[in-house]
């Protein structure tokens, strides 16, 4: 009998031990992950190679999500997003991975994670071409490699991935054609390879793809025709922009949202078709060659919001009968030759319609059009003139033998390493892929999260419409315990809904009044601000919505973020709450992130957001969100009432106010001030300004204005890195002052020098470290 239980006992110990090895292995692997990736600091989180890494808190920049013990999704999200001018396929110093990074031992190494769902490794300098071995992640759904280096074909092999739902390479330096087997994915869902040097055609296959929803081929070589797309059910986004394009037009599936055409050499007339896409909400089809009358039924679609047709050779007159749907808020018809009245629902004052038609023979605003005969005439700047065309073609024939000359008088003068890199790489310059202002790209980017987000982050929760009846029930019918504040927008209150999660709803009043319908459309479009630094706005209810005439207020409802506001966390009163300056400078750059968002993700951009220390909450993991963004989309209001009061005057000047008082730039500027000086010797007049350009250089001019805490923790170049940009913020001139954009970038810059400042700091505590 002993033997037997000597035995039973060994056997249970084994079966105990069993899942802790494969915990073990999986943590070597992920160790050696951060090896190859040279040790960025994102992975800090794993400094404890003995920790479980199923049980890694998730942030904003790295997950690791397990099921049983197997780990399934893998992201990491680096700070890597400096471009070089030219790249020509080897290590750039600081800007990609070492010379001593292989990718095809890394991905040796993520195969030995055979259970991935999901990978997403965005912007970490991983460089060279991309291996066939990684189909040995043959369960992978997602796969998101975007914003790196990877160059050459991409590999044929990643068609043996029969469970791929979302493939992403965006931002990357391949240069072979578009692969002409998509087709044999089953599950494929998104595919995006937009920002590449991809040449050739569409292949026809593409059209075979039919779960595809979202098609992304942007900022491309790809030349030739638009292929047939009809057999794509589900395609509700196609993006072709800025390519060599050309041929008709093609009927287009009628599922599609969002269609971006602009900047080809399309010709043709547009499809009678696309006046029957009902879902569509936003076409651009600028910067073409299409010819005739635009559909007049394209104005009415019940869905449209954008139509950008500007700079083809469209041409004829509309009729007075045109008719434009309420929800059309952008129009574009400047460049072509277009004739006649302007029709009254594209007239610049209905309804704040945005209407831009110069460059035409319209009979309004005569000084910014031609005389009518100029648009009855053939455009012989479109190439159409014979003559042109004989002399262009007889210049380019010389140019050819020029330049083949050059090449084959050189030729023995190359190095192999440069005939190498150039058979990897094209030689066509790497556009500038930085968004600014209008442009359609930030539509998309707020209209759309990625599909690798949605199975990626699996933080964002769907936003819905909440009955009157729930929202009592959360709050216990908004008693006083529930009661969070109240401001100048409107009382906060906190709940917990049925299943257990707790909320915050803002009851904001409503000065100005709205039909349902635009009232929808505006909460619609507050709902597509999503981004991990922003507070989710899980959904909305509208009280009175059965009579119009009643509708006064509108409930907000928030996820509820629990550890407070930012500057309970500057106050000295509690050192071991006190953040330090790295601390600090993280939670800057996820506010300059999540400002930054708000600028360029929907247009026009949400550019008063109510920017002040309290309206930053921190979650449990300290990753700082911004609360009462965009409210100014819903009721311009609001502000007028702040303009009144304190609300969001950061600077003030001795001899009056100081114009733009929201503008986001100047209030970020008050959050950099409070964060420098702390919030009790915080001032808010122009003297501030003075005494911190003397800090600049004076040590003892630091010691008087800034935060000990601040100086006992930071690098004097660090330090003096924020100072400038925040001196920069506050600028009384408007023109002087930077874009969110640089203000992030010196932001991060200033948390690099500081790194560099504090030393290789891995064995300590990760937040002890920028």
């Amino acid at each position: 009998m002993a033997w037997h239980f000597t035995a039973a006992f060994m056997i249970a110990t084994c079966l105990m031990l069993f899942p802790r090895s494969e915990q073990s292995s999986q943590g070597e692997v992920l160790q050696q992950l951060r090896k190859q990736l040279e040790y960025p600091r994102q992975l800090d989180v794993w400094n404890n190679p003995n920790s479980d890494p199923c049980y890694t808190q998730p942030t904003s920049v790295v997950t690791v999500a397990c099921e049983g013990n197997a780990i399934t999704e893998l992201k990491i999200i680096g700070d890597r997003i400096t471009k070089p001018p030219k790249f020509s396929g080897y290590p750039v110093s600081n800007i990609t991975l070492s010379e001593a990074f292989v990718l095809d031992s890394f991905v040796t190494t993520l195969a030995r994670l055979p259970a991935l769902h999901v990978v997403i490794l965005v912007s970490l300098g991983l460089w060279g071409p991309l291996p066939d071995k990684i189909h040995r992640l043959s369960s992978l759904q997602v796969l998101d490699l975007s914003s790196n280096f990877l160059y050459g074909s991409i590999p044929p092999k990643l068609s043996a991935m029969p469970k791929l739902r979302t493939l992403t390479l965006d931002g990357n330096f391949f240069n072979g054609t578009v692969p002409d087997w998509f087709n044999l994915y089953s599950n494929l869902t998104v595919l995006r390879l937009q920002r590449n040097r991809l040449k050739g055609p569409i292949p026809a296959s593409i059209g075979k793809a039919t779960m595809l929803s979202e098609l992304a081929l942007a900022g491309n070589s790809i030349a030739g025709e638009v292929p047939q797309l009809g057999s794509l059910n589900k395609l509700e986004m196609l993006d072709l922009r800025d390519n060599e394009l050309d041929g008709e037009l093609p009927e287009l599936p009628t599922a599609l949202v969002t269609i971006l055409l602009s900047k080809n050499s399309l010709k043709g007339e547009i499809p009678e078709q696309f006046g029957q896409l009902n879902r569509l909400q936003h076409l651009d089809l600028s910067f073409n060659f299409l010819v005739g009358k635009p559909p007049e039924k394209l104005f009415a679609l019940p869905s449209i919001s954008y139509l950008n047709l500007a700079a083809n050779m469209l041409s004829g007159s509309f009729s007075t009968s045109l008719t434009c749907s309420s929800t059309l808020g952008f129009v574009d018809l400047s460049t072509n030759q277009l004739t006649g009245d302007l029709p009254v629902c594209l007239n610049v004052n209905v309804n704040n319609r945005v209407v831009k038609f110069d460059g035409n023979c319209f009979s309004d605003d005569p000084e910014h059009q031609h005389e009518t005969k100029y648009c009855q005439q053939p455009h012989k700047g479109r190439g159409s003139n014979k003559d042109v065309g004989l002399v262009v073609t007889v210049v380019g024939v010389v140019f050819i033998v020029l330049v083949l000359s050059l090449i084959l008088m050189a030729s023995n003068r190359r190095s192999c390493q440069r005939v190498l890199a150039e058979q990897q790489l094209l030689q066509k310059q790497m556009q500038d892929n930085s968004t600014s202002g209008m442009s359609t790209e930030l539509l998309v980017n707020a209209r759309y999260i990625s599909q690798a987000v949605k199975l990626g982050t699996q933080i964002m929760p769907m936003y819905r419409a909440f009955s009157l009846e729930e929202l009592k029930e959360a709050t216990k019918s908004f008693e006083r315990s529930a009661f969070l504040g109240e401001g100048s927008i409107g009382k906060l209150y906190k709940g917990k809904l049925e299943n257990g999660t707790l909320i915050a709803i803002r009851c904001l009043a409503l000065h100005q009044r709205y039909s349902i319908r635009n009232l929808k459309l505006r909460l619609d479009l507050l709902a597509k601000l999503r981004h991990p630094n922003l507070v989710c706005l899980l959904g909305h209810c509208i009280d009175g919505e059965v009579d119009e005439s009643s509708v006064k207020r509108v409930f907000l409802v928030y996820e509820y973020v629990p550890s407070g506001t930012f500057p309970s966390y500057l106050s000295g009163s509690s050192p071991e709450k006190t953040l330090n300056w790295c601390e600090r400078l993280q939670v800057l750059m996820n506010i300059a992130k999540a400002v930054h968002f708000l600028h360029t993700g929907i247009i026009p951009g949400s550019l008063y957001n109510r920017l002040k220390p309290s309206s930053i909450l921190l979650d449990e993991h300290l990753v700082a969100k911004l609360s009462d963004y965009g409210l100014s989309i819903i009721t311009e209001e609001i502000y007028k009432h702040e303009a009144a009061g304190e609300g969001q005057r950061c600077v003030e000047d001795n001899g009056g106010e100081l114009e733009n008082l929201e503008e986001d730039v100047l209030s970020f500027g008050g959050i950099l001030l409070e964060v420098l000086m702390g919030p009790k010797r915080h001032r808010k007049d122009l003297s501030v300004l003075s005494e911190l350009v003397l800090s600049i250089s004076k040590q003892e001019e630091r010691e008087q204005v800034l935060d000990p805490i601040v100086l006992s923790t930071s690098s004097q170049d660090s330090l003096s890195m924020v100072i400038s940009i925040t001196v920069k913020c506050l600028s009384v001139e408007s023109s002087a002052r930077p874009s969110i954009e640089e203000v992030l970038w010196n932001l991060q810059y200033a948390a690099q020098v500081q790194a560099i400042s504090d030393g290789d700091q891995r064995s300590e505590v990760s937040s002890q470290t920028c």
